[in-house]
C-alpha cells in the first residue's frame, strides 16, 4: 500500500510522474475538460488544524474527478475519542483514500500503518509534501527546467522547509537555507536530508544575502506557526534580520518570491515584495489543486484503479 506521508519516501521518477499528471490535468482544465476519472470515489479528510488551501483544493479536486470529499474536524476528535488504529481501520471500510492535516506526524504514520487505503499527509509538524509539490510545479511553469538551479529559503527551518529540501534534493536543485543558528535543523533531520539524496547540493547559512544570491526562488514562511504562540516575542526578535524585503530581493533580481500562506505582511515579508511583480504566491496556491490531483491519481493507480 503506497501512501504520501513524506517526499523522502518517493523516488525521483515517482515525483516526476505525480507532477506530470498534475500538469496534464491542469492543461485539460484550462481547455474546459474536467473528466470524471474516478466517479463515486470518496476521500475522507481529517482536520486537526485550520485550513483554507488544503480543504478547498482537496474538495475541489475530488469533485473534478467525479468523486466526493468528506470533511471531518473537531466533531470526530481524531486521536482522542478512540485509538488511531480503530479510526484507520473503520475509515478504510468506508472511503477510498484519506487525507489528514494533523498536529503530530507520528499520528499520521500510525494511521497509515493500520489503514488499508492510501493516506495523504495534508500537513504535519514534520513536513508538508503537498505544498512542496505545488511549489516545484509553479517554479517550473515560471522558469522551465529547474535542474541545477538554486532555491533559497529564508527563515525558520520548519515543516515546509524540510519538504522543499527533500524535493530539491530529489530533483537536482541546490537548496540554500538562511536560518538563525538556534532554529536550524537538528543533526537527526540533517542526516535524513543527506540520506534522502546523497549527492544533493544543500547549504545552511546564517546570512540571508548569501542564501539568495543567484537564486531563482526565494521562499519564506511565518515566523510563528500554529502552536508556537508562546514563543511569539522571542521569535520575532530572532528573525527580524531575516525579513524578505526589497533590499534582500535586490541581490536576486530575477528570483520569484514564494510563500505557502497565510502570510504576515510586515513581518517575514514586506508588502512591496509579496504584492510586487516578483511574487508567485497566487499561482503557487492555485497549484495546490493540480499537484494534489496528480498525487491522488498516482496513488489510486498504484492500486490498479
Amino acid at each position: 500500500m503506497r501512501h504520501l506521508l513524506t517526499l523522502k519516501d518517493l523516488s525521483t521518477s515517482e515525483i516526476e510522474e505525480i507532477l506530470a499528471i498534475g500538469k496534464t490535468l491542469k492543461e485539460d482544465m484550462k481547455r474546459g475538460i474536467r473528466e470524471p476519472l474516478y466517479p463515486n470515489c470518496v476521500m475522507g479528510m481529517i482536520f486537526q488544524k485550520q485550513s483554507l488551501r488544503t480543504r478547498v483544493s482537496f474538495e475541489t479536486l475530488m469533485t473534478h474527478l467525479g468523486g466526493h470529499a468528506i470533511y471531518l474536524a473537531g466533531d470526530v476528535d481524531f486521536g482522542k475519542r478512540e485509538p488511531i488504529r480503530d479510526f484507520a481501520r473503520v475509515m478504510s471500510e468506508m472511503v477510498d483514500l484519506v487525507m489528514i492535516r494533523a498536529k503530530h506526524h507520528e499520528d499520521v504514520v500510525e494511521f497509515a500503518r493500520y489503514a488499508s487505503v492510501p493516506v495523504i499527509n495534508g500537513l504535519t509538524d514534520y513536513c508538508h509534501p503537498c505544498q512542496a509539490l505545488a511549489d516545484i510545479m509553479t517554479l517550473r511553469e515560471l522558469i522551465g527546467d529547474t535542474t541545477g538551479k538554486k532555491f533559497a529559503w529564508v527563515g525558520d527551518a520548519n515543516n515546509v522547509a524540510l519538504s522543499l529540501a527533500f524535493i530539491c534534493g530529489k530533483l537536482g536543485m541546490k537548496f540554500s537555507m538562511a536560518t538563525p543558528k538556534a532554529y536550524q535543523f537538528n543533526d537527526s533531520i540533517m542526516q535524513q536530508i543527506r540520506e534522502n539524496a546523497p549527492d544533493a547540493d544543500f547549504e545552511v547559512t546564517e546570512d540571508p544575502v548569501k542564501a539568495v544570491e543567484d537564486a531563482v526562488a526565494v521562499y519564506t514562511d511565518v515566523w510563528v506557526s500554529m502552536g508556537q504562540e508562546d514563543e511569539k516575542v522571542q521569535r520575532e526578535r530572532d528573525f527580524a534580520a531575516y525579513q524578505v524585503n526589497s533590499e534582500l530581493m535586490r541581490h536576486c533580481p530575477q528570483a520569484y518570491f514564494m510563500h505557502c500562506l497565510p502570510a504576515r505582511r510586515g513581518f517575514e515579508v514586506t508588502p512591496e515584495v509579496i504584492d510586487g511583480p516578483q511574487s508567485a504566491i497566487i499561482q503557487e496556491a492555485g497549484n495546490r489543486l493540480h499537484a494534489q490531483k496528480g498525487a491522488v491519481i498516482w496513488l489510486l493507480r498504484q492500486l490498479g484503479k
